[in-house]
Order: structure tokens, then C-alpha cells, then sequence
């Protein structure tokens, strides 16, 4: 359970009809299985221990007391193992036959939660057998006399792992419009387990797969689905044994249909409680449940589960496109918006022939598209200096006449070279002072034309530059309307490419695509034999770990030892664990130093769930410390 892992299995075995001895025997083999692979919660499907198919040998006495005598066999079976499993059979008690899920741990059963929603239409026709459950939990006596709470109010945990709260409803309670699983979420509950006998019809599938998704992205909950599959009655229907494991509206694991299998995923409890805190509607009260507790040993669950290394990059093709689109669409509703307001039909922009200013040019020109004003209202100012090289000079150039733009260029170097006589500044000396008077320069250029022209500075910077504080403060830290202020620099680079493969045409293609293929660089250093001698990566690092480290840090809260650890899966075969504990120092260092530059930044639009606007989602003090953050590295480190 470190750091909030827990894995869980959804298992289906292959059973017989109405042989509960047979279906005993095969769910402790099951159980073993999936204890064996390290699984914690397991989870079988409805009525496994006699079967879901049974008809009106459910009304069967000699059914109903093995059903129970194989429940306590399986409880006990469970004696030496380190976990809580859930099984399905049919249950009497007050003189009526309930659908119920048996909650087994340490050799006993702790509970039954009966099902609340009986299905009595088309192919379903439970309401011949079943009574719909009880919420509030009564005290029910199972077969060797021992009596257990029975009721849909039923949350189970663990004291040595108290953020786990379990609950459980079954199969058609999930497809109503209120399900339990909602008050169980409100409640407290974080993890949803559903022993289920869904048959398979055209399409059901994809609609069960978005119920389950969905669900769990409601509740902020994991959502455990384990279905029936061969063994049932095909008289009528056929069971596809289709499980499914879901976090918060991602699927971490779905079986094949029309094959039993058991699936495994680690569902992250504290990624999930941290989630609940932020969010503001989402209160909790154990109003009318009952607290049963079990056993859990505390154990490391080894992580199988895929961690893409760019999480603000959709991984497949479509979504990417689709969210590059939905990106620019905001980026250029908001420059409109301001615009519009300030009455502005002009707009400035500081052309370097890198990606970020490539990216608010591209935007800048798709909002005056939208308002149906001439591009030749934006100015493209493109402002060699000491850096500058030939490359990107020759691409700004070409990029600001491919759009339409009005083309400017100030050489600064006079300008600064006046500045550092008044400062006393030797212009061989390329320290800290020598750079950001450059940056600076460049900036007050920028202001000055838009006050020229009765005109907006459009700000370049993104969301990794300001989150390292890697801009200069007043320099091209300030503008008057920041377009790309939310947007990592894994993203620009994948905007900027499905601009150029979307949207460009013949030349402005080819810039766009030598843009790309240009290192990351401020250029404020003297070029060497005519290249790029100063490289951002080089310097504070790799873009796509900062981003990585940034995701997780503001997106879940998480601790750096549990960023490592995710960045570890990520970048395997990529990054030594040197490197990756190497540049997460550097990044909390800078990020915790450099918020006052965030505490001021220009109003921009958020594109994304993570953002640094002191007015909006990051909301922390320029003099915060960062030791604890540090002292945790170092104890890896030490590790």
C-alpha cells in the first residue's frame, strides 16, 4: 500500500449451475490465484457460489444451505491470506430470499450487502426470486449459526490502512438512476466493488465500460466490476465474463469477453481521497452505515499500470488532435474576448523563431480571424541581439510575412550596448546582468510599439517556464495578455505540429517544421560558429521530466518520493534514477524560489485541469519553504 497503491482483481471462474461444492472449490483456486499475484481486494461475480442461472432452483432448500455451507467454506479459506474478498449467493432471511454480496476476510464472513434494485423486465426476471435489500443493516445468521450485519449501508477497512473505505452494490444497482454506490461515495466510501451477471447483448459493452468510467469519475472512487461468464446457462443468454477495473474515470484494466479471466489493476486511494479534498461540493457523511473492520497486513504493491511520460499529451493520435484543436480554440476565444474589450485592433508580438512565440503568433492570428480583422494589424517584431542566429532570425522573418502580419525589426544590440555603459556593465562579461538586460530591452520595445499603434503586447511565455521561473522578471515574464501562460512546453511543441500539419500551408509549413526541429533557447549568450550555444535543457533541464514533475506535484498533491517512483515507470530505458532525482531537485528548488514571479503574471486562459495563476488555481506564498519537499529527495537520495 506505499503511497496509496492497492491492487485489486476482478476474477471470473468457471462454474457449474446450481453446484455449489464444484463453485466452492473453484473460487478458493481463484482466491489463490490472485492472492499469489499480490492482489488485496477480490472481487467474484453475483451469485458465484451457485450460480446466477439457477431459476427456480434458487427456492430450493438443499440449494440454499449449501450455498451457505460453501460461504463458510470459503470464509475460512481466506484465514491465512492478506486481503478481503467478495462473493455472490442467495441469502435468507425474515422469511424472504435476498441477492447479496458476502464480504470475506481472516477466516470469517464480516458482512452481506443485498442487492437494492431487482431487475424484473425483458431477460431479467430476479423479482420471481429476490426481495430488494435493506438499507439500514440488520444482524443476519448464516448456516452455522453465527450472525453477521446484513445491509446495503455497509462500508468496510482496514485500521493498519484507514484511507480505505469499501462498499458494494450488485450488478442492476448500478444501472438505475440513483445508485447505492452514490450514497456510498458520500458516505466516505473510495473503493466500489459490483459482483455483477451482465449478458451480453449488441453494443452492451461499450455502454457497461461507460457506466463503470463513469461512475467512478462522479464518485472520485476505484470501481471494481467483476461479471459472470461461461460456466452460466447459455438457455436464453450467454455471459461474456466482461470485468473491468476503473480509477476516477480512467479504465486500468478490462478482460477479453467470451473468455473468463481475472484482471488486476492498482487503484491509487490516496490519489483518489486527494481529489475529494479539492473539490469543494463533495462532502462526506457516514449518516446510517455501519463501520465493519478487517485485517490488512501493510505490503508494497508493485506497479504494472501504465504512466505515460507526457501526461498533458493525449497518447492516442485522434484525442491529440482533437485536444490541440479544443487548445486553440481557447487560446484564441480569450485574445478575442480581450481584445474585443479594450476595443484593440492591434496586436504585438515578439517573434524569436522559437516555439513559444511561434505558438502566439499562430493564435494571435486566429483571433483577429475570428473578430474578421486584417492580420496586418498584428505586428511581428522580430529583435536580433547577441544570441540571435541566423536560423531562428531567417524563420521569425518568414513565419510573420507567411501569416500576414505587418513585419518590424529593432536590433537591440546598440540600445543595450548604451544601457551597459549607464549601468557599468562590461559586455564581456555574460553573466545574469548581460542576458536579462536583453530580455528586458525586448520588452520595453514591445510596450512602446503598442502604445504606438493603440495595441496589446501578447505574452509568449508558457506554463513550464513559469513554473522554473525561467523568464526574466519584467522582461518577457510581462505582457498584457498572456495567450500561452497554461501551456506546458510538451504541449506547445505538439500545437505548433498540428498547426503546421493541419493548418500549414507550403512555406509556412516548412517554418513551422524547422521551428520544431530548433533547440529550445532564450539565445541571449553569443552564438558558436554561427549555431545556438545556449540550450534551456541543457541548463534547467529536460522539458518533458519537468512537466512530468509538475503534473503530479499540482494535479494530486503527490510527494516527490511517490513523482519518483511514477517517473521511474515513465521514463525507463530513458533516464537513469540519477537524472530524474537530479532534475527534481533542481525543479522544487526553482519552483518554490521563483513563485514571485507568478504572484504577478498577466491575465492568460487556462487550457488544462493544472495552471499557475495566482488569481486561480496556484495560490501560494512567494516566501514558502521548500525543505520538506528537499529533505524528502535527499532521503532518496541517501536510498
Amino acid at each position: 500500500m506505499k503511497h496509496g497503491y492497492l491492487k485489486v482483481a476482478a476474477v471470473t471462474p468457471k462454474i457449474r449451475v446450481a453446484d455449489p461444492v464444484y463453485n466452492g472449490t473453484v473460487i478458493c483456486e481463484k482466491m489463490d490465484e490472485a492472492f499469489d499475484q499480490g492482489a488485496m481486494v477480490l472481487v467474484f461475480p453475483e451469485l458465484c457460489i451457485t450460480g446466477y442461472t439457477c431459476g427456480d432452483l434458487f427456492w430450493q432448500e438443499l440449494l440454499q444451505k449449501e450455498a451457505q455451507k460453501q460461504l463458510c467454506r470459503i470464509a475460512a479459506h481466506t484465514g491465512d491470506k492478506n486481503g478481503i474478498v467478495f462473493v455472490g449467493l442467495p441469502v435468507s432471511y425474515g422469511g424472504k430470499l435476498y441477492n447479496t454480496a458476502a464480504a470475506l476476510s481472516g477466516g470469517r464472513v464480516l458482512g452481506l450487502v443485498p442487492k437494492m434494485f431487482i431487475p424484473n423486465y425483458h431477460e431479467f426476471y430476479e423479482g420471481r426470486y429476490f426481495t430488494p435489500g435493506m438499507e439500514e443493516p440488520v444482524m443476519a445468521a448464516l448456516g452455522d449459526g453465527t450472525e453477521v450485519p446484513m445491509g446495503s449501508k455497509l462500508i468496510f477497512s482496514a485500521p493498519s490502512f484507514p484511507e480505505l473505505k469499501i462498499a458494494a452494490e450488485i450488478c442492476e444497482d448500478l444501472w438505475v438512476p440513483n445508485p447505492p454506490s452514490i450514497s456510498h461515495g458520500l458516505a466516505g466510501a473510495n473503493l466500489i466493488v459490483n459482483l455483477s451477471a451482465s449478458n451480453e447483448n449488441t453494443g452492451k459493452d461499450v455502454y457497461r465500460e461507460e457506466l463503470v468510467k463513469g461512475q467512478s469519475a462522479r464518485l472520485y472512487c476505484g470501481y471494481v466490476y467483476a461479471s459472470a461468464g461461461e460456466g452460466e446457462s447459455t438457455q436464453d443468454v450467454v455471459y461474456s465474463g466482461h470485468n473491468l477495473i476503473a480509477e476516477n474515470g480512467i479504465l486500468l484494466a478490462s478482460s477479453q469477453r467470451f473468455v473468463n479471466e481475472t484482471i488486476y489493476g492498482e487503484v491509487d486511494i490516496h490519489k483518489l481521497n486527494g481529489e475529494r479534498q479539492r473539490m469543494s461540493t463533495f462532502s462526506t457523511e457516514e449518516k446510517g452505515y455501519q463501520r465493519v473492520s478487517f485485517d490488512l497486513e501493510p505490503m508494497e504493491t508493485t506497479l504494472f499500470r501504465h504512466v505515460a511520460p507526457l501526461p498533458f499529451v493525449p497518447q492516442d493520435p485522434q484525442q491529440r488532435e482533437k485536444r490541440c484543436e479544443e487548445i486553440l480554440s481557447i487560446q484564441s476565444m480569450g485574445l478575442k474576448k480581450r481584445l474585443e474589450h479594450t476595443g484593440c485592433r492591434c496586436g504585438v508580438v515578439g517573434i524569436s523563431g522559437g516555439l513559444d512565440s511561434t505558438l502566439a503568433l499562430l493564435v494571435t492570428v486566429r483571433a483577429f480571424d475570428m473578430l474578421g480583422l486584417d492580420p496586418g494589424g498584428i505586428y511581428g517584431v522580430t529583435m536580433p541581439g547577441f544570441g540571435t542566429t541566423g536560423r531562428t532570425y531567417d524563420n521569425a522573418v518568414k513565419m510573420i510575412k507567411c501569416v500576414g502580419a505587418t513585419f518590424l525589426e529593432v536590433d537591440i544590440k546598440e540600445s543595450v550596448r548604451t544601457h551597459f555603459r549607464d549601468i557599468g556593465q562590461e559586455e564581456d562579461c555574460h553573466d545574469v546582468t548581460y542576458e536579462n538586460s536583453q530580455a528586458r530591452e525586448r520588452t520595453q520595445i514591445l510596450m512602446d510599439i503598442a502604445n504606438k499603434y493603440n495595441g496589446m503586447v501578447i505574452g509568449t511565455g508558457d506554463m513550464s517556464e513559469l513554473a522554473l521561473g525561467w523568464a526574466t522578471y519584467n522582461g518577457d515574464h510581462m505582457s498584457m495578455y498572456g495567450v500561452n501562460a497554461s501551456v506546458p512546453k510538451t504541449l506547445v511543441r505538439h500545437l505548433v505540429r498540428y498547426y503546421a500539419d493541419s493548418y500549414g500551408e507550403g512555406e509556412l509549413a516548412s517554418v513551422l517544421l524547422d521551428v520544431l526541429d530548433t533547440p529550445v533557447s532564450p539565445e541571449l549568450l553569443p552564438p558558436e560558429d554561427g549555431k545556438i550555444s545556449q540550450k534551456t535543457e541543457d541548463i534547467v533541464g529536460p522539458y518533458e521530466l519537468h512537466d512530468f514533475y509538475l503534473y503530479y506535484m499540482l494535479r494530486f498533491g503527490f510527494p516527490p518520493s511517490k513523482i519518483f517512483r511514477l517517473a521511474q515507470i515513465a521514463f525507463a530505458g530513458t533516464y537513469e534514477d540519477e537524472v530524474i532525482l537530479k532534475w527534481m531537485k533542481i525543479f522544487y528548488r526553482r519552483f518554490f524560489s521563483q513563485q514571485f514571479k507568478r504572484s504577478c503574471l498577466p491575465d492568460g486562459p487556462k487550457v488544462g485541469t493544472v495552471a499557475v495563476s495566482p488569481r486561480g488555481d496556484l495560490r501560494m506564498p512567494s516566501d514558502a519553504c521548500a525543505n520538506l519537499w528537499l529533505q524528502e529527495l535527499e532521503g532518496l537520495e541517501r536510498a
